[in-house]
């Protein structure tokens, strides 16, 4: 027997709307289209399970209209959209001071990029999906231009930073880190660049670096030519920040890729302190008292300081070195250390063909294993450092390392960035245009952590939950009639956590 539509009522008290197919006598469940507790949401329903089941067939076109089911006014959807998203979207926008800027355009690739990230053009599809309705494509490349040329990127940076300073006080402390997206072109030319790749590609790439608050907020983003040491990209970012926001005294957190004592020197005379991850080949000198006294031991969570001049000549300046040695640090470095030395054994051995290894020393034709470098790195394991110019009396070591931990926020933000809003532009050649399509991502950037620091969720989790959440208006014999569906446990979860959402977006 062909599939049919059904009603049924729940426990609930509410009807339960099923399409069901029935064989050899036994009726067998389809589909649950919904259930609906109130005459409108049935006949919503049930035009909906009538369209379920018309999907795929031919039908002679006779002029006549669909017979209602028996006991249902007949019922026809005017007009659909994923208004709760949309609306939770744009209150955001709002709520961080987007809104200044003006530009309803720009505003609609901002959004859209959170609800799926896309090329431009496609951009107008996505937006007709969620039945809002889209400026001409015309018009949103207008809006990019406009964004470089009003400075839109300095305007957004200014009203980041007056929302993360509403939320936290006055910044004290930011984390920058810098990540790369790459071009699938063949050639380079004066921004794409081939250089250092973290994904250990050959392609043109340019880097980008981020600043963030502690909790990983964007407060600036800056692009620079694919080859730019990541060490030089700091100062310029600081500098833009500082000038931005007439900023006098601001501590820096880094990784170790940005410790070099020159680099270290131009923060300072900057004006700003700094927190950046030590590498350990200084630490048995550092820590050579300990090491006299206790030889290897140390007590899980234990915090060491040293002082190290670092630099040469007149520019050598003493730096304080914070380590801190863990239990569970030492037990994972201890299993990378043994790997390695399998590796080292296995080349040695012949077992495996001839490679770099950490542990392997070659001399002439004659391999073997370099014990000295061993044992050293086995009384360095469970040790991390971090070198700042924050003196003990401003910043004890606890929080010092407190601080740098907080940098898994920065990689949390770009992770976003790359995966969440696919922040690589492909598509675009020319430096304004990539310049413009990274100030769209800095905004949407800032809208989804926003939304998922306010409620919890990831940004994805949001957008899945919400964008099904359909708002219709139904026209039933003459009468029109708008209809919000009931947002169910997983939505109301979302929605409870944020301000009640803004009409008319």
């Amino acid at each position: 027997m062909s599939p049919f539509v059904r009603k049924v009522k729940t426990a609930s008290g509410a009807t339960a709307v099923q399409i069901v197919e029935k064989r050899s006598g036994v009726r067998r469940i389809v589909e649950h289209v919904g259930s609906a507790h109130d005459e409108l949401g049935l006949a919503l329903l049930m035009q909906q399970a009538r369209e379920k089941l018309a999907t795929g067939q031919d039908e002679l076109d006779l002029g006549l209209a669909p017979a209602p089911v028996a006991g249902t006014p007949a019922a026809r959807v005017v007009s659909s959209s994923s208004r709760w998203l949309w609306q939770v979207l744009a209150d955001a926008y709002a709520r961080l001071g987007f809104d200044a800027l003006g530009d309803e355009a720009f505003r609609a690739l901002v959004l859209a990029r959170l609800i799926e990230p896309t090329s431009k053009a496609d951009t107008v599809r996505v937006l007709d999906e969620i039945g809002v309705p889209s400026p001409h494509v015309n018009t949103l490349h207008a809006a990019l231009k406009r964004a470089r040329a009003k400075d839109y990127r300095g305007q957004l940076a200014g009203a980041c930073m007056a929302h993360a300073t509403r939320m936290r006080g006055t910044a004290a402390m930011v984390l920058y880190d810098v990540t790369t997206l790459h071009f699938e072109v063949a050639d380079e030319d004066d921004l794409r660049r081939v250089g250092m790749s973290k994904e250990h590609r050959v392609d043109p790439q340019v880097q980008v670096g981020l600043l963030v608050d502690p909790t990983g907020f964007p407060l600036e983003i800056q692009m620079f030519e694919g080859n730019k040491a990541e060490t030089t990209t700091l100062i310029p970012v600081l500098t833009a920040f500082a000038e931005r926001h007439t900023v006098t005294s601001m501590v820096v957190v880094a990784d170790a890729g940005m410790l070099s004592a020159a680099n270290l020197d131009a923060i300072e005379d900057a004006g700003f302190s700094f927190i950046v991850g030590s590498r350990l080949v200084k630490a048995p000198y550092d820590l050579a008292d300990h090491f006299e006294r206790h030889g290897n031991y140390f007590t899980d969570g234990q915090i060491l300081e040293s002082a190290r001049r670092m630099g040469t000549g007149k520019g050598a300046r003493s730096r304080r070195v914070v380590y801190q040695w863990k239990f569970k640090r030492q037990k994972h470095d201890d299993r990378t250390i043994n790997l390695m030395i399998t590796k080292a054994e296995k080349i040695a051995s012949g077992a495996a063909p001839m490679r770099k290894a950490r542990f392997l020393k070659v001399t002439g034709a004659s391999k073997e294993l370099d014990q000295a470098v061993i044992d050293r790195a086995h009384q360095l394991a469970g040790l991390k450092g971090y070198v700042t110019n924050l003196p003990i009396e401003h910043m004890s070591g606890q929080a010092v390392i407190d601080a740098y931990h907080d940098l898994w926020q920065v990689e949390r933000s770009f992770r976003m960035t790359k995966s969440d809003l696919r922040a690589r532009p492909v598509f675009h050649h020319q430096r304004e245009a990539i310049d413009a399509h990274l100030t769209v991502v800095f905004a949407a950037l800032a809208v989804g952590r926003h939304l998922q620091d306010a409620t919890g969720a990831t940004l994805k989790k949001l957008v899945q939950t919400l964008r099904p959440l359909r708002s219709v208006v139904i026209a039933i014999g003459d009468q029109t009639i708008p209809a919000d569906p009931q947002p169910d446990t997983d939505a109301r979860a979302i929605l409870d956590r944020l301000p009640p959402i803004s009409p008319g977006h």
